[in-house]
């Protein structure tokens, strides 16, 4: 859409839900997981929200994925939910507070980059400058308390952050559906894929989730994955990449401040100076990235956060 016809209210908007919104499911995440299974609440999540999804985007007439495009859809939704988003939450209910969860998943456009290289993507001196620096960040992050008191959920974060920048930069070479039908179907796939690792882990619901947990569900559902997910896809049509994906160094300051507001999260020095490296980071590596001319359209999957 050329820029004149752009509503900025619409772009204001969006940016809100992405930074606000987003960064607020790590609290959400963190609510949730103490009523329900870690793997089953994620699987729900996706299920229900890619279903409306899907539902409604049929219902308006566009056409159902083929074959290889649902083939290319599952291997992204296993890749960005189910070991993405299906990591932090695992995480987050194995003891990781949820503001350095956003804090470790900022790292992704480190993966990224070094990623894009096995398909042939040169890095400019800033982006390895940044790369260096988010190393840098993620060894301090390993250093604070939060994530040594849980080896397993810090190797989970890292994990996570590892498949959903490898699922986003195989994406751009896949037939994956277009538009939101991609989505739908990547949560569709990808819950389905977290509902049977709930139920061969041994993952099982002893008692009904409370209210809370089921507030939680439903706002990872309508505000997590369908609204913020709209928001996402609008502004990768209408604004440079760099700036769609800003989110990266927004999100951990809020989804920090959330945490030590809301769930009585303490965060340490250690994390703190960790979290300015990696956005300094983050930063760093989008400086050419807003240089660039932006290119549309923008492949749906190129994101920089595992929510």
């Amino acid at each position: 859409m050329p820029a004149s016809r752009r509503s900025p209210w619409m772009l204001i908007g969006a940016f809100l839900a992405l930074y606000l919104v987003w960064g607020s499911t790590y609290l959400a995440i963190r609510i949730g997981v103490e009523s329900w299974p870690p793997m089953l609440m994620a699987g729900l999540r996706f299920i229900i929200a890619g279903g409306v999804m899907y539902g409604f985007l049929r219902w308006r007439g566009v056409p159902a994925p083929t074959w290889q495009q649902w083939k290319a859809a599952g291997a992204i939704g296993f890749l960005l939910l189910s070991c993405g988003n299906g990591g932090v939450t695992v995480a987050e209910h194995a003891g990781v507070a949820s503001g350095v969860a956003a804090l470790a998943v900022a790292t992704v456009p480190l993966f990224t980059l070094l990623f894009g290289l096995f398909w042939g993507h040169r890095n400019t001196r800033l982006e390895w400058a940044g790369i260096f620096l988010g190393l840098v960040g993620i060894a301090l992050l390993n250093l604070g308390s939060n994530l040594q008191a849980s080896p397993m959920g810090a190797a989970l974060i890292l994990f996570a952050a590892a498949s959903w920048a490898f699922g986003s930069v195989w994406s751009k070479s896949l037939p994956l559906p277009q538009g939101p039908m991609a989505s739908a179907a990547e949560m569709l796939v990808g819950g389905v894929v977290l509902l049977a690792g709930s139920f061969f882990s041994g993952e099982r619901l002893t008692h009904m989730p409370s209210a809370a947990g089921w507030g939680a569900l439903a706002y990872l559902v309508v505000f997590g994955s369908i609204i913020a997910f709209s928001a996402y896809m609008y502004l990768l049509k209408h604004v440079r990449p760099a700036a769609a994906t800003s989110y990266a160094y927004v999100n951990p300051a809020v989804a920090v401040l959330l945490g030590i507001l809301f769930a009585g999260e303490e965060i340490g020095a250690e994390e703190c100076l960790a979290m300015a490296v990696i956005i300094g980071a983050v930063v760093l590596i989008g400086i050419p990235q807003w240089r660039k001319t932006p290119q549309v359209p923008v492949v749906e999957g190129e994101m920089s956060g595992t929510r």
